[in-house]
């Protein structure tokens, strides 16, 4: 008796921290990609051969966990279900045991850019969710169908459907919810301030416009019309994306915005790369991590009205851009 009231608690808790967790990075895959990549780099796990695949690892991962804890709570293959749980909160437990151990990534991105946890607080976690999982593995025989098997099946693979639109729709565009510091209607210069009770980091506090001239941020949150043209990777930009985004710019300029175009790429002749880009705005460098952060795409579009964010568009809806 206790053991199958144990069994259904647990079967509650970890169902739906697994379905918040997969959700909170479903809607943001890019974010759990660049994790994904930091576990691999040199300085880390030293598997950079793995770099390429971070993004299915990454899709692999999300939909994995959504979907898993979907199947605890409708007792769809209780015994594979708990089993995997347990497979994949053990690999957590390694990563977050290295990175607390060893000071390694000190953000695991276990609840995407949602929930910020220290790698300390992520590990203790894991651990306690091992407990839960354990209870459901020796209480698997409980886990029943809410209403019948067939409904569960039912549910299950149309979360899996689910999950890889939400997927595709989020690669083509941007992140449906945008938990970053960097969301429509950020006031910019307000989260470089630091905040009352937290760490002395700011939200925003790697962001500038560096430029031959010095730093023109201050010059840009000024502006009452603004655009940022965000591109942190020459190498990585799509050259259509670049042509969508030069036209656009283009029409802002006329409608009197002032552009920036901030890359974290190093550009030896900048008047040649202006010219070829059709860019011939302010080309300021930034942080790449930052770029990445204020929005996930490579070329996007960034507009800014009294130092607030008004608007973010991928390259590709660069049509839908709202001057």
């Amino acid at each position: 008796m206790i053991l199958k009231l144990l069994t259904h608690i647990s079967r509650v808790l970890v169902g739906l921290l697994f379905i918040y967790s997969g959700f909170v990075k479903l809607v943001d895959p890019i974010g759990s990609q660049y994790k994904f990549e930091e576990y691999f780099s040199a300085g880390v796990l030293n598997l950079e051969f793995l770099i390429p695949f971070a993004l299915p690892f990454s899709i692999l991962l999300i939909v994995t966990e959504l979907v898993l804890g979907i199947m605890l709570l409708v007792g769809y293959k209780a015994k594979f279900t708990v089993w995997s749980l347990f497979g994949i909160n053990l690999i957590f437990l390694f990563l977050t045991w290295y990175s607390y151990t060893y000071n390694k990534v000190t953000d695991c991105g276990c609840f995407g850019d949602a929930l910020k946890l220290t790698p300390k607080e992520t590990f203790y976690k894991n651990v306690v969710f091992m407990v839960f999982i354990v209870i459901l593995i020796l209480g698997v025989k409980h886990i029943k169908p809410f209403i019948s098997s067939k409904i569960a099946s039912v549910t299950t693979f149309a979360s899996i459907f689910v999950s890889l639109l939400v997927t595709y729709y989020v690669l083509q565009h941007l992140p449906i919810i945008d938990f970053r510091a960097y969301s429509v209607g950020t006031d910019i210069a307000e989260g470089m301030k630091y905040q009352e009770g937290s760490d002395d980091i700011p939200p925003i506090h790697d962001f500038m416009i560096e430029t031959d001239e010095g730093d023109k941020l201050e010059e840009m949150l000024a502006k009452e019309k603004a655009m940022l043209v965000v591109m942190y990777n020459f190498d990585k930009t799509e050259e259509e994306g670049i042509s969508k985004v030069s036209e656009v710019a283009k029409q802002a300029s006329e409608q009197g915005y002032e552009i920036y175009v901030l890359t974290a790429s190093y550009i030896e002749d900048l008047a040649a790369t202006q010219q070829k880009y059709k860019l011939p705005y302010t080309f300021g460098f930034c942080d790449e991590t930052a770029l990445k952060t204020v929005i996930r795409a490579n070329p996007g579009i960034v507009t800014v009205k009294n130092g607030i964010i008004a608007g973010k568009w991928n390259w590709t809806d660069a049509d839908d851009v709202e001057l």
